[in-house]
């Protein structure tokens, strides 16, 4: 069975990528080093050749560094990681290129495949003087492809305009049958600029899998929950609906997977992948820990039919998911 794959930039990707935030904190159970570098190992045997990480998610370059080096020469592994401005910056062009050039000593390549661009305060609008720069850098030779990280309509529109055609290729942003807010915006944006999404929080922290069907609701501040998961509890609870209203969903999406010999959490990423403009969901991984490649694999095995299109419709129709973009804000203004 093939997995889907898509073009960007100069890459050829698969459409799973392996999202390596859960690095970033003890919270999510850890494994030692040289089992989480077998684990990347054997995702790229299965085809998942693309690495999501960032510059504050702990350990996660530096291992993929030490994975690159071990890894045969001639086979082709995409690293993905961010450079994300939190505080006040001026970014000077020296400041620019010690952060791209940290990332590539901490990844041990010779450039940055994917450098992702994440900038706090949307007032100070140097961000377009830092994405100048790098976009000397990428002339240079020290990115080869430029993507944004968690940044709004209005500004990848406004950032994608100003720096020229194919300059930026993704925007990193929240998207799942919880959070639909890239529908009312960004959709238009990746169209009209040809850029893809890559996804995160589309099984919000493993909400939107069996395990929680029929499942009384959690207290949010259990100490058994991750810290994803209390972020995603927050959001189906206080921003999109109730939690019946969401064993609703996914007792809807567990008549779809019966009916496709899958997983709730199949349905789910399927629902995402099948929006045009998304290029890959990013899946989270406990690497050395917990996994879940053979459960992924199956998105690849079956497509949505209309009529399962209609129900989950039918049932988002119900919540507040058309308004999140009114109460949260756009993409990524939950971190703002």
């Amino acid at each position: 069975m093939m997995i889907e794959t898509f073009e960007l930039g100069p890459f050829t990707v698969p459409r799973l990528w392996t999202g390596l935030w859960q690095l970033s904190s003890n919270a999510w159970g850890t494994a030692p080093a040289p089992k989480i570098r077998r684990e990347m190992a054997r995702h790229v045997d299965l085809g998942y050749i693309a690495f999501d990480m960032a510059d504050h998610y702990g350990s996660a370059e530096i291992l993929f560094g030490q994975f690159q080096k071990s890894f045969p020469p001639g086979r082709k592994v995409v690293g993905a990681t961010k450079w994300c401005v939190f505080r006040p910056t001026y970014p000077s062009r020296q400041t620019v290129e010690a952060a791209v050039r940290e990332r590539i000593h901490r990844m041990g390549t010779r450039s940055v495949d994917l450098l992702q661009f994440h900038w706090q305060d949307y007032a100070n609008r140097d961000y377009i003087t830092a994405l100048r720069h790098l976009q000397d850098l990428q002339h240079e030779g020290l990115i080869t492809a430029l993507g944004l990280c968690n940044f709004d309509s209005i500004r990848t529109d406004e950032i994608c305009t100003q720096l020229g055609p194919r300059a930026i290729v993704s925007n990193q942003v929240q998207f799942s049958l919880i959070d639909t807010r890239p529908l009312h915006g960004m959709a238009s944006v990746c169209e009209k600029h040809g850029i893809k999404l890559l996804t995160y929080g589309t099984l919000c922290g493993g909400f939107l899998s069996d395990t929680w069907l029929h499942k009384p609701e959690p207290d949010l501040y259990a100490g058994s929950l991750t810290p994803s998961q209390r972020k995603y509890l927050d959001i189906i609870l206080h921003a999109w609906g109730t939690w019946d209203l969401f064993q609703s969903l996914l007792t809807t999406l567990r008549t779809i997977a019966d009916r496709h010999r899958a997983s709730i959490a199949n349905i789910a990423t399927r629902w995402v992948l099948d929006h045009p403009f998304v290029g890959a969901v990013l899946v989270g991984s406990r690497l050395g820990v917990s996994e879940h490649t053979a459960d992924n694999h199956h998105v690849f095995t079956f497509t949505l039919s209309p009529a399962d299109t209609a129900s989950i419709e039918a049932l988002l129709a119900r919540s507040n998911s058309r308004r999140m973009i009114t109460t949260i804000g756009d993409c990524g203004a939950e971190y703002r």
